[in-house]
């Protein structure tokens, strides 16, 4: 069950209220968030204590998963927080930044072709963040999974690839096996979605 699982819980959005200070809001993935645990959000590797958690205005003495939720950190400003960094719990495998990783592409709505260099947006939970196809690895088939090309010269629409990704800024996505929602993206340029 999900609640067995770490905390993970991506941000929407980081408000300061009045004579209470920072508030995170978002939604438990994974794992539940209490007051007085003592979390990390990733990447930007802060630690602090949860003061309070919220859910429409009510106090929580535990959030699980599928709860929208309001939190308020101890020693933290607005600015060192934003939108697409997730929480989780320091003392429990806590969330950690990436500098590249590797995932399956499925290419859905492309014109053209597809190369390595090529940088679109990514949206994975609530981060929206520019990866670039540093190398695209295989070409495999979209069903079995099976590997059909080793390092073809670009994919197209239709194609699946194992690909490798850098995003041009540090984000926190997790293996699809262990933290779905955190394992899982769209790949976003033009307007729409492409894989």
């Amino acid at each position: 069950r999900p609640t067995d699982k770490p905390l993970r819980l991506p941000l929407q959005d980081v408000y300061k209220i009045g004579g209470i200070g920072t508030v995170p809001v978002g939604r438990v993935e994974t794992g539940v968030l209490k007051p007085g645990m003592v979390v990390t959000f990733a990447p930007a590797n802060l630690t602090t204590e949860v003061k309070s958690v919220e859910m429409h205005h009510e106090a929580l003495a535990e959030a699980v998963p599928g709860d929208n939720v309001g939190f308020n950190v101890k020693n933290v400003s607005v600015k060192e927080l934003r939108r697409g960094y997730v929480c989780g719990d320091s003392k429990d495998t806590p969330p950690k930044s990436t500098e590249e990783f590797t995932a399956q592409v499925i290419v859905l709505n492309h014109p053209g072709q597809i190369a390595n260099g090529y940088t679109p947006v990514l949206d994975c939970h609530t981060a929206h963040i520019a990866c670039k196809f540093r190398e695209i690895k295989e070409k495999c088939d979209r069903r079995s999974g099976k590997k059909l090309e080793d390092n073809p010269k670009f994919i197209k629409s239709g194609d699946a690839a194992i690909i490798d990704l850098v995003p041009s800024k540090p984000m926190c996505v997790e293996t699809f096996t262990d933290f779905p929602p955190l394992g899982r993206f769209a790949v976003r340029d033009m307007r729409q979605t492409v894989a």
